[in-house]
């Protein structure tokens, strides 16, 4: 069907954000402009330079508003300043345009479930009654008695449990000294949820939303976009929202004999990961939250430049995530099963199939993802006996991966998402193979996580290490210049041989590998391109194959070596052979993928 909106004889424009590659900065870690061990916009802005180099379209922020920092910045205080920790507005407004001066567009993160109990919202509802207009910000409520008719309100409102670990509730003390109201949090205690059956709570972030897109930001992050709304009435609910950020805890069953994903001889039996269990959730996914999705597309509407959101939101089935980028929602959402699949060529297919379909039936780009800030970084997942398995953050004395094994895997893994057509997002320091650090002291870890179970959960400190930029410098470069402090997390050895001075211009080192698959990505379009599965797709051998336009995709996730398809050469590979090797390269090793064309 022709699209009426485009005069006949002109083709349809693609917007920027339909296969554009996002880098996602995790500001405090990525670089320290200021050298007082914490990253910064300044430390952004010089490092902008190396992001175009690397051949990404656009970066995404994690938060840098005025915070507490009880979550990392995910605690906001203020939607419409930067936390000094980062630098000022001045410093944003300076790398917005430096980004936008070398074609890179900025996207920042929204927090729009919660705010910090240190937002002057929550303190003017502290300091309010019980029914005021402060309070109806918030979701507050009574509690129940502990004998029915007492009127001592000792118990939670319900039995919801926050996903950072213990209670969803906690209790306040009035303004006399009495005890209080009930308020939710279904993160930490400092970060209250917000009401969205309020107007007033809409208005608001209506109005943070133009706030940054008048200062020229080109689209949102949407935290947590799948909380927003909560079941009328906010029922009991006995499910268990096993997730950190939004993370599903897997279920595992055991691996039929002789299926192990790997040549290991230890006697502890493998484990597969299956397709995590979505009970109904009273708040999450309440179809509510379309409504607010759609009043900001309007928003984003009014302002030029095809601006965009992406949902966060852990939400199955895939027909089911595929809601919230219907065309008059958000423009993307991001791809969590493909990131779930883990290294399974059966897995990796079904989730690739399944989400392009679904992408498809509502007219939407697919987003392809391996790791962010609040999983285990695929290249040491990858390295696990299990390399589907997706564990909420690895400490000193669990099982350790395999570093070259899940190296292997995860470059592999790169140049199968970045010839899938849509949009890819990358996470600071996959580009130079950075595995997560395993062995973090516990006096170390800050993640509200780690703290709230007591240790039970080891949270996501391990991803959120400072990059290494320069082998012998102090804090491996993290701060350009200057004496600089102690990176506000500790790296590990393994970062120096990793830094990116020891990769620059190096053949075969995984720097170089990103720069080549983006710039091969870019020349042919892959992220415009069409797929379908080849003929020598296999998965169930291991084999993944498909094509997009001209180019053969073959990834190796089996046993043993495959053939090279007759007629077809190697035009690059994931593996650590020089590229002179591919002349004549007739078989594909283990842990490899190629992208072939024909001769």
């Amino acid at each position: 069907m022709s699209n009426p909106d485009v005069p006949a004889g002109e083709p349809t424009r693609t917007p920027w954000w339909a296969d554009a590659v996002v880098y996602q900065i995790y500001p405090r870690s990525f670089a320290d402009g200021n050298a007082d061990g914490m990253g910064d916009l300044r430390g952004v802005t010089d490092r902008l330079p190396y992001l175009q180099q690397l051949g990404v379209d656009a970066v995404w922020l994690s938060p840098f508003y005025k915070s507490p920092q009880a979550d990392a910045g995910y605690d906001v205080a203020d939607y419409r300043q930067v936390d000094p920790l980062f630098g000022s507005l001045e410093d944003f407004d300076a790398m917005l345009q430096e980004a936008h001066r070398r074609g890179l567009k900025v996207i920042v993160d929204l927090v729009p479930n919660h705010t910090s109990d240190e937002h002057a919202w929550f303190q003017e509802a502290l300091a309010a009654p019980p029914g005021s207009p402060e309070r109806g910000r918030y979701i507050f409520r009574q509690g129940k008695d502990d004998v029915p008719g007492s009127g001592d309100g000792n118990r939670a409102p319900n039995n919801w449990k926050s996903i950072f670990g213990g209670p969803a509730w906690s209790r306040i003390t009035e303004a006399d000294g009495s005890p209080g109201e009930w308020y939710l949090h279904l993160f930490d205690t400092k970060q209250p949820d917000l009401n969205w059956d309020n107007p007033e709570v809409h208005e608001e972030m209506r109005s943070v939303l133009r706030f940054w897109l008048d200062r020229g930001a080109d689209g949102f992050r949407v935290d947590v976009a799948h909380g927003l709304v909560k079941e009328a009435g906010l029922p009991d609910w006995e499910g268990v929202a096993a997730m950190v950020e939004g993370t599903p805890e897997v279920k595992r069953e055991p691996l039929p004999p002789g299926d192990a994903p790997g040549a290991h001889t230890d006697a502890e039996e493998p484990h597969r990961a299956v397709s995590p269990v979505y009970p109904p959730s009273p708040f999450f996914d309440q179809d509510g939250v379309h409504d607010i999705y759609r009043d900001w597309h309007r928003v984003l509407a009014e302002y030029d430049g095809d601006r965009m959101m992406v949902a966060e939101a852990w939400v199955e089935p895939a027909e089911r995530l595929a809601r919230y980028t219907r065309p008059d929602e958000m423009q993307q959402a991001f791809n969590f099963d493909f990131l779930l699949a883990g290294w399974d060529a059966e897995r990796m297919a079904e989730a690739i199939e399944s989400s392009l379909d679904a992408a498809a039936s509502v007219g939407a780009p697919c987003t392809w993802v391996l790791s962010n800030h609040d999983t285990v970084r695929h290249t040491t997942r990858f390295g696990l006996k299990d390399p589907t398995t997706f564990p909420k953050g690895i400490a000193a004395d669990d099982e350790q991966p395999e570093p070259a094994l899940g190296l292997a895997r995860a470059r592999a893994a790169t140049l199968i998402s970045l010839a899938l057509p849509g949009s890819a997002y990358l996470y600071q320091g996959e580009e130079l193979g950075l595995p997560e650090h395993t062995t973090l002291p516990a006096e170390a870890r800050q993640d509200p996580t780690f703290h709230r179970t007591k240790g039970a959960e080891i949270g996501r400190d391990g991803c959120r290490v400072p990059l290494p930029w320069r082998q012998e410098a102090p804090g491996y470069g993290f701060a350009a210049t200057g004496s600089a402090a102690a990176p506000w997390l500790p790296q590990p050895e393994s970062f120096g041989p990793l830094a990116a001075d020891q990769q620059e211009g190096v053949e075969g080192s995984t720097l170089e590998l990103y720069r080549a698959a983006l710039a091969f990505r870019s020349a042919r379009q892959l992220g415009r391109g069409s797929f379908s599965w080849a003929e020598v797709h296999a998965p169930d051998s291991g084999l993944l194959a498909f094509h997009n336009g001209d180019v053969l995709v073959l990834g190796n996730l089996g046993f043993a070596s495959a053939p090279v398809p007759e007629g077809y050469s190697v035009v690059l590979s994931s593996g650590l052979e020089p590229a002179a090797d591919w002349n004549g390269m007739d078989e594909v090793p283990v842990d490899c993928t190629v992208y072939l064309t024909k001769d």
